[in-house]
C-alpha cells in the first residue's frame, strides 16, 4: 500500500535492498513527518544544515513533492530514527535521445551506524531507482577521502568537479 505522505512510491526501492539491511533497519522514501525523527541530525554528519524549522522542512518537502519525477529522497530508519539519507535528483536532458541523468546527493549515515554497510545499501537503492526511472547514468561529486567508498559502490572518476559559489567563502563543512 502506498503512503500518501511519502515523497515517492516505495515500490521503486528494490526488495532485494530492503531485505539485505541488518535486522531492525528499513529503507523508504522520505516522509512529510520525518523532521522529528532525527533527519537533520543525520544530515549534520555530512555538512552544515543551518537553522531549519519544522515549517521550513515541510515547505521544502512540499516543493520537492510538487516537482513530480525529480526528487527521490530516501532514508534508512532504525528504532523510529532516521540514521541514513540519500537523494537521487533526476535531470531531464535533450542529449542522449532526451535521456535522464541521475544525480546522487546528500549521502549521510549517522556516525554510530557507519561501517554496517548502510551507505552501500543506500547507493544500491538509489542506483536501482534510477534504472527503474530510465536514467542512463548516475553521477555524484565527492571529496578525495570519500572516493574509495564510491569506487566500492561501482562508481569511477570521470572528470573534474568544478564549482562557482555565489555565497561568501566558508570552511569546507559550512560550504555546500
Amino acid at each position: 500500500m502506498s503512503n500518501p505522505q511519502a515523497l515517492f512510491s516505495a515500490s521503486l526501492i528494490p526488495q532485494e535492498v530492503s531485505r539485505s539491511l541488518p535486522d531492525g533497519f528499513t529503507i523508504r522514501p522520505l516522509e512529510r513527518g520525518d523532521y522529528s525523527k532525527g533527519f537533520f541530525d543525520c544530515l549534520g554528519v555530512l555538512t552544515w544544515i543551518g537553522d531549519v524549522s519544522e515549517a521550513d522542512f515541510i515547505e521544502r518537502y512540499d516543493e520537492m513533492a510538487e516537482a513530480t519525477g525529480t526528487y527521490y529522497f530516501t532514508v534508512i530508519e532504525h528504532e523510529h530514527r532516521i540514521v541514513g539519507t540519500g537523494a537521487l535528483v533526476v535531470e531531464k536532458k535533450f542529449i542522449h535521445q532526451r535521456g535522464k541523468c541521475g544525480h546522487i546527493e546528500e549521502i549521510s549515515i549517522a556516525r554510530e551506524h557507519q561501517k554496517k554497510g548502510l551507505g552501500l545499501k543506500m547507493i544500491q537503492a538509489l542506483d536501482s531507482i534510477a534504472v527503474n526511472l530510465g536514467c542512463y547514468k548516475n553521477i555524484l561529486n565527492c571529496g578525495a577521502r570519500n572516493e574509495p567508498f564510491y569506487v566500492k559502490c561501482g562508481y569511477g572518476n570521470s572528470g573534474i568537479e568544478m564549482s562557482h559559489y555565489f555565497e561568501e567563502e566558508r570552511d569546507g563543512y559550512h560550504r555546500g
